[in-house]
């Protein structure tokens, strides 16, 4: 039987010790202690078991949040942009800094020369692609395990689209997600289209809905859609609503979408160059909110996507127009690391059925 004292004994004990583990931790004392060791195994036996303690104690040590914050500090190479990525403190992420020090045994960071951000080791160069491949296997081993509800989930996904993908599907798709994932929420951002592969392969976008043409190592892409343009004018225009000839169509003021911001040229003004021929763009925006509301307010015309202008036939009269325009395809793009995830495979799912309701419905 076990005494009360005993068995506080055991409770106050930290971990248990195997009686071998305390030979080993014995002789290793010994040997530190200057004692004489003549048995060549004693000797190897002390080497492997101290081997094999630090790398124990050193397994300890690191745990998840560990292991993201040094690649956070190795990706942004700053205390304070690592520190929002992680969403904590920067006393906290240095405090996080100093164990990781402690567990490799090297600074891993040091102030850059410049005297602007950090500069990594030879030792943490060396870990950061293994670094990512762990974490990469981390999440798969994670998302594994998860099952998906959509109807009790209240995970965020955030999906990257310029403003032609966003204002065609999102009016669709966002009432869908909330009819069948209520907990849901959903964040709608502009893409940095030169690292778009690196934020989805990051995890700070989960889907970009884009042109196949941006497609890059990495990324698994599906066609949503290929979508052709139509011309389209305020009810009620004075020109009346016969079908435009090209000589009418040059004429009249055009209303431009410029994504990028200020420009007045776009596909159809080089559709219309093939032909020797040039058109009257005489405002330009960047948004299909606002190019609606002129639209609707205003004798301009205006050339975009039929999926978006099918929405305001009660204010617009649509038309063919008098050239051939090339169609263009919409494609959802996403990061093969997260084609097992249940969550991403629901949320890729709905997007595709949004856009083939969306074409049934045009039918």
């Amino acid at each position: 039987m076990v005494s009360s004292q005993s068995r506080g004994g055991l409770r106050k004990n930290k971990a248990f010790r195997h009686p071998f583990e305390d030979l080993a931790v014995s002789r290793l004392k010994s040997v530190l202690a200057g004692a004489y060791v003549t048995d060549t195994a004693d000797r190897e036996s002390i080497r492997s078991f101290e081997r094999r303690t630090c790398l124990h104690e050193r397994l300890l040590e690191i745990d998840g949040s560990l292991l993201l914050t040094l690649d956070a500090l190795l990706r942004d190479r700053n205390v304070t942009h690592a520190a929002a990525r992680l969403g904590i403190t920067q006393p906290a992420l240095s405090a996080r800094l100093m164990r990781l020090r402690r567990v490799f045994g090297d600074p891993l960071l040091t102030p850059a020369a410049s005297g602007r951000g950090m500069t990594p080791t030879p030792h943490a160069a060396a870990l950061q692609p293994e670094l990512t491949k762990l974490i990469e296997r981390l999440r798969d081993f994670t998302n594994a395990a998860q099952v998906f509800d959509p109807a009790t989930s209240e995970r965020v996904f955030r999906i990257a689209a310029t403003d032609n993908p966003a204002a065609i599907l999102a009016p669709d798709l966002i009432p869908h997600l909330h009819a069948v994932a209520p907990n849901i929420r959903v964040a709608l951002v502009l893409p940095d289209k030169p690292r778009i592969a690196a934020s989805l392969e990051e995890g700070e976008v989960d889907l970009y809905l884009g042109l196949a043409e941006c497609v890059a190592n990495g990324l698994i892409g599906r066609a949503l859609f290929d979508e052709e343009f139509v011309t389209a004018q305020r009810r009620g225009h004075p020109r009346g609503k016969r079908p435009f000839d090209l000589d009418e169509f040059c004429s009249l003021d055009h209303l431009l979408i410029s994504a990028d911001g200020g420009n007045f040229t776009g596909m159809v003004d080089e559709a219309l160059a093939g032909l020797g021929r040039e058109r009257r763009v005489t405002v330009s925006v960047q948004s299909y909110a606002l190019a609606t509301l002129v639209l609707m307010n205003s004798d301009c015309i205006c050339t975009l996507p039929r999926r978006f202008l099918q929405r305001f036939t009660s204010s617009l009269d649509l038309f063919e127009p008098p050239l051939e325009l090339t169609r263009f395809q919409l494609s959802a793009f996403w990061h093969q690391r997260v084609s097992g995830d249940p969550a991403h495979g629901w949320l890729r799912e709905q997007v595709f059925l949004t856009a083939k309701a969306q074409g049934r419905s045009m039918n």
